[in-house]
């Protein structure tokens, strides 16, 4: 829908035509990816537009966008919009918005957004405001957001010919949400010729709880008058919960856990005669596996390295990436959780074989094991974990996003999107629980058909089994 710009002044037509935008405000950003990027430019000139033309609408304020026009007396130096704090829900109302020709400053903590236009020789016709409560209508190809945050744009409209702006100071909180803390920003007005958002005459002021902006003509191109849109484009980190570290029971607990583990594989080794090869390999191999893991469980888990939540606010006024800035792989936690991974999953696929010898010992009591047996035993124990491990970390680890194959609060694999939900796709699923699923029915099958045989072989086991259920039942009921 296009606005139009013929509009008369009628007041019902003017709050109609603002109410409808608003409501496509509406939508999710995803649903404006298919949106014909042309039409989005022309509705948003022609809001510009419409901001100046309707001199006697003062005041248009709906949920997500408010059209402000502003008449000054000659000779006005200043004029100055300020966007207050919300108390409840964070949509546009009258009382939020406030338009004046004084630049009186507001304390920081009740001002979302606030912007000032110095003009140089005085404001001869008037200046009108669009202000979106998100950029939506504004689809970047540089900037691709990730988290759900709120990015407002704010566009300040000037007569051709009638004033020059000498310089437009804004101001942005960043987000309230405590899960998150700012990175960096960009100052930034939208270019209609590259479409997309530009740093072209805009600096970075400073950065003391808001994220100021200055924003100055360029007098070469002598096109300052013409209408931009000013947004703010933040980064942020997210203040993550790191795990504290182990306490004296559990460290206890996995001591005396690898003690026993380790007397039970001496024991194994030491009376590997009366045993035969492969039980004595299948149980060494299950102490060591789970040994290991012990070990790095306790001095690995935990992550050495701790991001700080403060904003590393750079002097160069760079278009960010994301609203997500993702910090480099800076220690040892891909490589503990690697470990980890690697000597769980060992873990459960010794045991998995042991299951396996049980039933083959079964099927052939005569002959005893395959001799094939203990070499295979070895290539599939500590070969196909370290083929999950291998898949995993190809798949999704990268230096610049580690967080792909681990989380950041311990080093553990990642299994959350960046909305705290379970996600499949990641290597938590695929890469451990998957495999340990399909172990454990390998191993749920051999236990019910050794059962089975072995109630069959001893009639009188079927028949105290029968009569457990039985009375079991008689107990319940």
């Amino acid at each position: 829908m296009l606005l139009s710009t013929e509009t008369n002044g009628s007041m019902d037509i003017a709050v109609s035509t603002v109410a409808t935008v608003s409501q496509l405000l509406n939508a999710s950003q995803g649903k404006f990816s298919d949106v014909d990027h042309e039409a989005l430019s022309k509705l948003t000139q022609t809001l510009q537009n419409f901001s100046l033309l309707n001199e006697s609408i003062k005041f248009l304020v709906q949920p997500n966008l408010a059209v402000q026009s502003f008449k000054g007396k000659p000779g006005t130096q200043h004029v100055q919009l300020t966007l207050f704090n919300a108390t409840g829900n964070d949509t546009f109302i009258p009382g939020r918005i406030k338009l004046d020709s004084n630049t009186k400053p507001f304390p920081e903590e009740i001002v979302d957004l606030q912007m000032n236009i110095t003009f140089s020789k005085g404001l001869n016709k008037g200046v009108g405001f669009v202000l979106y409560n998100s950029d939506h209508f504004f689809p970047s190809k540089s900037f691709k957001p990730s988290l759900n945050t709120k990015r407002r744009v704010l566009s300040a409209n000037l007569f051709e010919n009638g004033s020059d702006a000498m310089e437009v100071q804004f101001s942005v909180t960043p987000s309230n949400d405590s899960t998150m803390s700012l990175d960096d920003f960009a100052c930034v007005f939208w270019s209609y010729s590259e479409n997309d958002w530009s740093t072209k005459g805009c600096t970075k002021k400073s950065f003391s709880g808001h994220a100021q902006c200055s924003c100055t003509p360029d007098r070469r191109e002598n096109n300052f008058n013409l209408n931009k849109n000013f947004a703010v484009l933040m980064s942020f980190n997210i203040n993550y919960q790191y795990s504290e570290a182990l306490n004296w029971i559990s460290i206890t607990g996995c001591t005396l856990s690898i003690l026993g583990l380790a007397v039970t594989a001496v024991y194994q080794i030491a009376t590997r005669k009366s045993r035969g090869c492969s039980p004595t390999l299948l149980l060494v191999n299950i102490c060591l596996s789970m040994m290991i893991f012990y070990l790095f469980f306790i001095f690995g888990i935990n992550n050495p390295v701790h991001h700080a939540e403060v904003a590393n606010v750079s002097a160069e006024n760079l278009v960010p990436v994301s609203d997500y800035h993702q910090y480099s792989d800076e220690g040892p936690c891909t490589a503990l959780t690697a470990l980890i991974h690697f000597f769980l999953l060992a873990t459960f696929t010794w045991n998995t074989l042991y299951g396996i010898n049980v039933f083959l010992l079964f099927k052939t009591t005569m002959s005893g094991t395959p001799p094939w047996f203990p070499k295979v035993s070895l290539a599939v124990g500590w070969g196909f974990p370290a083929i999950i491990v291998g898949i995993s970390l190809g798949s999704t680890y990268r230096v610049e996003d580690p967080l792909g194959y681990r989380q950041e609060e311990f080093c553990w694999l990642a299994f959350l999107d960046p909305k705290q939900n379970f996600d499949m796709r990641k290597p938590m699923f695929w890469g451990f629980l998957l495999p340990l699923v399909i172990m454990l029915i390998s191993n749920i099958v051999i236990l019910v058909y050794f059962s089975k045989n072995t109630c069959k072989t001893i009639p009188n086991l079927n028949r105290y089994t029968f009569n457990f259920i039985q009375i079991l039942s008689e107990v319940i009921h």
